[in-house]
C-alpha cells in the first residue's frame, strides 16, 4: 500500500499492526536473554561440580552458598539454581544456539573462552545426528528435530531434540520450568512441538498436560484429526501475556508485585480496604501486598497479608472482582494452608483467610480457617475480625462510587 493513499482506517490499522510487531519482537527479545542467562548458568554449574578446583569443598552445599550469594539477583534462589541445572541437561541443543560463531559476539565480555572450547564434542555430536522418526510426524513445525544417542527408531536411548531456535522463539523460560516436570523425553518433544504450533500459553501446556493429551494422542486412531481439533479449541497466548511473566519481570528488576495484572477497579478496591481494616483499629498490622509465595513449583499473589497482634494469627485476604465460584474460595484455603505449614511460628494461632467476592450488584464474604477445630478460637476471632456484614458494606459502597 502506497504511503500516500493511506486512509483514517488504514492509519490505525497500519499503527496497530506496527505496534504488535515491534512488541513481539521485544518479548522475544527479553524471553531470549532470559533463557540463555539460565541456559548457561546451569552449564557454569555443571561445569563447577565437574571440574571446579574446590567443588569438593562445597558439595551438597553449592546450590545454598550461591543462593546467599545472589540474594541481589531476583528470581536467582537455591530452587531456580537446581532448575536451571535441569535446563542445561535436558537441553544440551541449546549450545548448537549459544556458542555458534555469529552468537558467541553477544556473550559478556567476562564469558570464560574455555567453555566455547570445551562444548566442542557436545556441538560436533548434534550436528551429525540424523533425523525426525517417522512416528513423530506432528506437522512441518517438527522439521529440523534430531535424535541424539542413535539414529534408529528402535533405540530407547534415543532423545528427540526440538532445534533451539525454536524453542527460544516460541517457549517462554516459564513454558520451559513446567516442561522439566515431564520425565519423558518423547512427552516433552511432543508438548514443546504442540506448543509451539498453537503458540498456547503456560496455563494452556499445563492444562493440556493435565487433560493427559499425549495419553490420548498414543490412543487414537486419528491422532492428526485430535491434534487439529486440540489446536482448533485454543485460544492462542498474546504478547501481553508472555511479558507478564514472573520471570521475565525478576529479570528486568521489576518489583514482583509488578507481575499481576489489576484492574482499577480492584486495585482501588484493594487500596481502601487496606486503609479500611488498619483504621478500624483492632490489631491489623499489614505485613505485604501481593505477596509472592512458591506453592509446588507455581507462583502466587496474596492480595493483602495481616498479622493481627490480639489473635496472634496472619490474616490473609483474596479480592476477587468476579462472581463467587468454588475456585476462589478453594485457591484462598490453599494460601491459608501454605502459611499453616510454612510460615505459622510455634506460639501462633492457626491462619485464618477472608475472600471478598464481588459483581456489579452485590458483595459476598467467606471465610476460610483451614479446619481450626478449637471453638474458644473461633468465637474469639468472629469478635476481633470485622464481620461479614460490615465488609459487605463496605465493598457495596466502593461500588456505588464507581458507577
Amino acid at each position: 500500500m502506497s504511503i500516500d493513499a493511506l486512509n483514517f482506517n488504514s492509519l490505525v490499522s497500519l499503527v496497530e499492526q506496527t505496534h504488535l510487531h515491534f512488541q513481539q519482537q521485544a518479548v522475544k527479545a527479553v524471553n531470549v536473554s532470559l533463557t540463555i542467562r539460565n541456559w548457561l548458568v546451569g552449564y557454569y554449574i555443571v561445569e563447577f561440580e565437574q571440574k571446579g578446583e574446590d567443588r569438593a569443598q562445597y558439595g551438597e552445599n553449592l546450590f545454598t552458598e550461591l543462593a546467599k550469594r545472589f540474594k541481589h539477583i531476583k528470581g536467582v534462589d537455591r530452587r531456580s539454581l537446581y532448575r536451571f541445572k535441569d535446563f542445561y541437561l535436558l537441553y544440551p541443543q541449546m549450545a548448537t544456539f549459544i556458542f555458534s560463531d555469529k552468537n558467541t559476539l553477544f556473550l559478556p565480555n567476562t564469558f570464560p573462552k574455555s567453555i566455547v572450547g570445551s562444548a566442542t564434542p557436545l556441538l560436533e555430536a548434534l550436528q551429525k545426528v540424523g533425523s525426525v522418526t517417522p512416528q513423530l510426524d506432528l506437522s512441518t513445525q517438527s522439521e529440523g528435530i534430531a535424535i541424539r544417542g542413535s539414529l534408529t527408531t528402535e533405540s530407547e536411548n534415543a532423545t528427540i531434540l526440538v532445534p533451539a531456535e525454536k524453542i527460544l522463539s516460541n517457549l517462554s523460560y516459564t513454558h520451559l520450568e513446567l516442561l522439566f516436570t515431564l520425565d519423558d523425553p518423547l512427552k516433552r518433544a511432543f508438548y514443546e512441538i504442540e506448543c509451539i504450533k498453537g503458540t498456547w500459553s503456560v496455563r494452556e501446556l499445563k492444562r493440556q498436560i493435565n487433560s493427559l493429551y499425549f495419553e490420548r494422542m498414543g490412543m487414537s486412531q486419528k491422532p492428526e484429526l485430535l491434534s487439529e481439533l486440540t489446536q482448533q479449541e485454543i485460544v492462542p497466548q498474546t504478547p501481553n501475556e508472555i511479558v507478564k511473566s514472573v520471570y521475565a519481570f525478576e529479570f528486568l528488576g521489576l518489583n514482583a508485585k509488578d507481575a499481576v495484572e489489576e484492574e482499577d477497579l480492584e486495585t482501588a478496591l484493594l487500596d481502601h480496604l487496606q486503609a479500611f481494616m488498619l483504621e478500624m483499629g483492632h490489631g491489623f498490622c499489614l505485613e505485604a501486598r501481593q505477596k509472592k509465595i512458591l506453592i509446588g513449583d507455581e507462583y502466587f499473589f496474596v492480595d493483602l497479608v495481616f498479622y493481627h497482634r490480639i489473635l496472634k494469627c496472619h490474616v490473609l485476604v483474596e479480592l476477587k472482582v468476579e462472581d463467587f465460584n468454588h475456585h476462589n474460595i478453594g485457591q484462598l484455603n490453599t494460601y491459608v494452608n501454605y502459611y499453616k505449614s510454612k510460615v505459622m511460628q510455634a506460639d501462633d494461632n492457626p491462619t485464618i483467610g477472608i475472600l471478598l467476592v464481588t459483581n456489579k450488584n452485590n458483595a459476598l464474604v467467606e471465610f476460610a480457617t483451614a479446619g481450626i477445630d478449637n471453638q474458644l478460637f473461633v468465637s474469639k476471632y468472629l469478635v476481633e475480625l470485622p464481620s461479614k456484614e460490615i465488609l459487605e458494606s463496605f465493598i457495596l459502597k466502593e461500588l456505588a462510587a464507581w458507577k
